[in-house]
């Protein structure tokens, strides 16, 4: 390399900027994707899923959008994993894929859990990734003008950790998702303000604000498992706890309790049995193998000796806690003297999904304890105290809330704004904006990168889009008619009547005045069309059915005022 090229590519490194730019997690609770970029290095923070909202019709689930990292794939230096949540990885098998497997960082548990999905993805594929372990929270990695460090974080799965990406431009510290753990005089046992002290400055924190709007008292896990263990001791009958899968270290508490208290434990849902194996394996998890019995088997030991732990504590539809109301559950049925314990916090937008769960458990069970009731949960989220203490403990120059509904960041951007933060320094985003810093400057661009939903649907992958999804909610909320008209191209005249097929419009027996109604209008309406504009093209043919479909729709919608999807078929004979 000569002098000049040299003295070239320094002044063309001095004109690097950093970019951060999030494709999920900005405008919903799951999705979680960001990538940290500067000069032609890029890093990539988790690769998470969204679960369909109501109206996503057989969409299985979201993730992020990656077209903006097209052409890009071998400027990602590395991909980090905050922990193993599946709005933090579950989208990280496809997603992987298409960037050619670049490198993943995680903690032992969280990359093992990243493998076991590669696995479910395609068999025998986790054997592409190129895995560095973070086996220290004080390791420290190089990745092109990347310093990659790491701080320990409270939340509600093991190996969770909170990353500080050094840059020339700024040190971005992010904490992934989080939660303070209090002693029991309510202090906070992590301490932060070391942060403070020894990170390079300007400092940009991206806080996960999910609990901005959340001002109750957190509860203490002192209080949580004094609850627990007293429901495990005192309960009469069988205890059925639902939580979630990922919550190892709570399980692995209940299951050491339910041990000391001479109970037999039962796993039940594939995600709390396969997550309980991976931690076994690691070492995280010790139970005695006499002590955990399949469910199959809890009828072969008195009520007040079984303990099940299961998934379904949001009213996921066949999960574990749904198939015992509904009744399709192979082992267990519920009686009135069990015991059910909802062990989990709502996750915004299924409120309505959890009502209907504790209204079927509790017509079938007298005992339904959940957190209305009882501190038997501890949050994995900051409620606004704890945010508040997380910005005077680190004192970023720069904040940017993440991780959650739009009106959660301007809560949080309004509670660092009112405790002393300059609000030009205060940045919230939505999915796809880029936040710019160069030379001390910062700036919004005025344009967006592409972070449109990618739907999932069985095999298919952004296949589904939002024309399809309306198309689906239309048939949804009114229903379908299907028109198949035959016409003689040579005398153009409609032959016999048409043929109407419905489905969740209405029913046909109950109906018949007006099928027949239908019927005779799309007749004529068919016979008025091709006696005005008889095809000579078989393109036309489209435009006869466009009209046909747009003309029968008003009709249906006169008759019933519903607007069913309308699919007109000519056959030409």
């Amino acid at each position: 390399m000569t002098p000049r090229t040299k003295k070239t590519t320094k002044r063309h490194r001095a004109s690097y900027k950093l970019r951060i730019i999030p494709l999920g997690g900005m405008e919903e609770v799951g999705k979680n994707m960001t990538i940290f970029e500067y000069g032609n290095d890029i890093i990539v923070l988790d690769m998470g899923l969204q679960f369909p909202e109501e109206g996503m019709h057989g969409i299985d689930y979201i993730i992020p959008n990656i077209s903006y990292l097209k052409g890009k794939e071998k400027n990602v230096k590395a991909v980090i994993f905050s922990h193993g949540h599946l709005d933090h990885i579950g989208a990280a098998p496809i997603l992987l894929e298409r960037l050619g497997y670049p490198t993943i960082l995680g903690r032992p548990l969280t990359l093992a859990m990243v493998k076991h999905r590669q696995e479910d993805y395609k068999p025998k594929s986790s054997n592409l990734l190129k895995v560095l372990p973070i086996k220290d929270i004080k390791n420290q990695f190089s990745f092109g003008a990347f310093k990659i460090g790491f701080f320990q974080v409270d939340h509600s799965i093991m190996d969770a950790v909170g990353v500080i990406l050094e840059t020339p431009e700024g040190t971005i510290l992010h904490p992934g998702d989080w939660t303070l753990d209090k002693d029991k005089h309510g202090k906070p046992i992590l301490d932060y303000s070391r942060l403070s002290k020894t990170i390079k400055r300007p400092t940009i924190l991206m806080l996960e604000s999910l609990g901005s709007v959340d001002i109750r008292p957190s509860a203490s896990h002192d209080e949580m498992h004094k609850n627990l263990a007293e429901i495990i001791k005192n309960s009469e009958g069988r205890i059925v706890i639902g939580t979630f899968a990922s919550q190892i270290e709570r399980v692995n508490w209940i299951m050491q309790a339910a041990q000391e208290a001479g109970k037999k434990i039962a796993l039940d849902g594939y995600s709390m049995k396969m997550n309980i194996e991976i931690a076994r394996k690691l070492g995280y998890v010790k139970i005695k193998k006499e002590a955990l019995i399949k469910v199959g088997a809890i009828g072969d030991y008195p009520d007040n000796k079984i303990i099940v732990i299961a998934t379904g504590a949001q009213g996921e539809g066949n999960a574990v806690l749904s198939r015992i109301i509904n009744g399709s559950h192979k082992n267990i049925k519920l009686k009135k003297t069990d015991t059910v314990v909802l062990s989990s916090s709502i996750i915004p937008g299924n409120e309505a999904t959890i009502q209907k769960l504790k209204d079927g458990l509790y017509r079938q069970c007298d005992n339904v304890i959940h957190g209305d009731l009882m501190d038997i949960h501890v949050s994995g989220h900051g409620n606004r105290e704890d945010i508040l203490y997380m910005l005077k403990s680190i004192k970023p120059n720069y904040f940017i809330p993440v991780y959650g509904h739009h009106y959660m960041l301007r809560e949080a951007a309004k509670l660092a704004a009112n405790n002393g933060m300059k609000k030009n320094n205060i940045f919230v985003l939505d999915n796809g904006e880029v936040a710019e810093f160069e030379k001390g400057k910062t700036k919004i661009l005025d344009k967006k990168v592409d972070a449109s939903n990618v739907f999932v649907d069985g095999l298919g992958i952004g296949d589904v889009g939002n024309i399809v999804l309306k198309d689906r909610q239309v048939m949804a909320d009114d229903g379908m008619v299907v028109t198949v008209i035959q016409v003689n191209t040579k005398t153009r005249k409609v032959i016999n009547n048409p043929d109407i097929i419905t489905r969740g419009f209405i029913h046909i027996k109950s109906s018949e005045a007006l099928m027949e109604k239908i019927r005779m209008h799309a007749k004529k309406l068919t016979q008025d069309i091709i006696q005005k504009n008889m095809p000579k093209k078989h393109e036309q043919w489209g435009a006869i059915r466009a009209r046909l479909r747009d003309d029968l729709s008003d009709f249906i919608f006169k008759e019933t005022e519903r607007h069913p999807m309308v699919l007109p078929v000519i056959i030409k004979v």
